[in-house]
């Protein structure tokens, strides 16, 4: 990708975009099902487990050299003498902010690895599934029985603006906007007109701290809960009665890790956990916000209400994206770069779903969204265009904070 692209929409984009219209689609179920070989279905627990060995190997890798960073520095600068400090603090802060960011990428496939067992691919025994995902989800602060439960009601329900659990969109009367067909220019950047200053604020806040604000208090959810919904509440109605005893468990879980962080703090000091745990693990939400909000949430994916909705189309209502080439496939275990055949088939092994993507492409033919779009560029579009749904309609798509769409459903 030559520099400049990094500011454009990708190709196929545009192509989207050209089309100005959409037809919902309806394609079979059985003929996609169909179209994907047996084996892929396979799940294999010793190959799961390679893979998470080898997530794992270079998380401890990745510690352990960050452990060395002051010996590397002393190496590289020239030695310990006065002269050579500042040379020392440049290379030291270079590779603490290179640790953050890459040991940030292991802990949000650590999550990627546990959101995969969460859907039992890892393995065809549900135990072994169940000891990967709380294991690893436990590690990176997310309460494994509450967030698999929600999850897996977004998998029923994806972009069902009634049903749906994750990202849902304000409407035109969430915002008290005028009606579309006598609003101007002017109403709308009267209430939703803002500095970029405060837009990169808010991308911030979001970005860093907008994955456990979801789950402490329903951020972004579903607006049909009450106040107070949170997945740490065993008896929120984000759960069935059936599963209480399991969002205890998870909290147990949870309260163990925050438990050995303590002692952790304790025995060696905030700084040390600061440096080695939590500034990474505030890097992994900034990856786990950034690819699951843009799976969905683009100015040419619709959302559905009503009868309008069915399973086939909420799956198909999803982008796959080649997040940062190599480093999403290998760390990411395509979570971004095959998400579509994930929604149709969330028993796929991750290392299948290339080739079940690739088994797909001719059934879902234009129906197949794919966008090589620069990702922090794709992060800007979206959240600055995609702004509000409009409160009624069947299939609707985002507006920008002008009322305008990149696409209206055919009428």
């Amino acid at each position: 990708m030559i520099w400049y692209q990094i500011f454009q929409d990708g190709p196929e984009y545009e192509a989207r975009k050209r089309k100005g219209t959409f037809t919902p689609p309806n394609l079979s179920i059985k003929d996609i099902r169909d179209a994907v070989p047996p084996h892929l279905f396979k799940r294999s627990t010793s190959k799961s487990l390679f893979y998470v060995i080898r997530h794992l190997s270079f998380t401890y890798a990745f510690y352990y050299l960050a452990t060395q960073i002051d010996t590397i520095a002393n190496l590289i600068a020239g030695g310990e003498a006065p002269r050579y400090i500042f040379a020392r603090r440049l290379i030291s802060a270079t590779l603490w902010i290179s640790y953050w960011g890459w040991q940030g990428v292991t802990f949000a496939g650590i999550w990627c690895l546990g959101h995969e067992a969460g859907h039992e691919a890892l393995s065809p025994y549900r135990w072994v599934n169940i000891m990967i995902g709380m294991s690893l989800h436990t590690s990176v602060l997310t309460p494994y029985y509450a967030w698999r439960s929600t999850h897996r009601a977004h998998h029923k329900a994806t972009n069902n603006l009634e049903r749906d659990e994750t990202y849902i969109p304000p409407t035109r009367k969430d915002f008290n906007l005028p009606d579309a067909k006598v609003a101007v220019r002017m109403d709308y950047a009267e209430v939703l007109e803002e500095t970029p200053a405060f837009t990169l604020f808010k991308m911030f806040v979001r970005q860093f701290f907008g994955f456990q604000l979801y789950l402490i208090h329903n951020r972004k959810g579903n607006p049909r809960y009450p106040p107070g919904t949170s997945h740490y509440k065993p008896s929120s109605l984000l759960f069935k009665p059936e599963e209480r005893n399991l969002i205890i468990i998870s909290n147990v879980a949870i309260g163990s890790m925050i438990l050995l962080l303590g002692i952790y703090i304790y025995n060696v000091g905030w700084s040390s956990a600061w440096s080695y745990y939590f500034l990474p693990w505030l890097m992994a939400h900034n990856w786990i916000v950034m690819f699951t909000y843009l799976q969905h949430s683009d100015p040419t994916i619709p959302y559905y209400r009503k009868d309008q909705w069915t399973f086939a189309r909420g799956a198909l209502a999803t982008v796959d994206r080649p997040l940062f080439g190599w480093v999403g496939r290998f760390f990411f275990h395509n979570i971004s770069t095959d998400h579509l055949a994930h929604h149709f088939f969330s028993t796929i092994p991750f290392y299948n779903l290339p080739q079940a993507t690739e088994a797909i492409k001719p059934v879902l033919g234009d129906y197949y969204n794919y966008d090589s779009t620069s990702v922090l560029y794709a992060l800007w579009r979206s959240f600055t265009q995609c702004t509000f749904v409009e409160s009624e309609g069947d299939v609707v798509f985002f507006k920008n904070q002008y009322g305008e769409a990149v696409i209206e459903p055919q009428t």
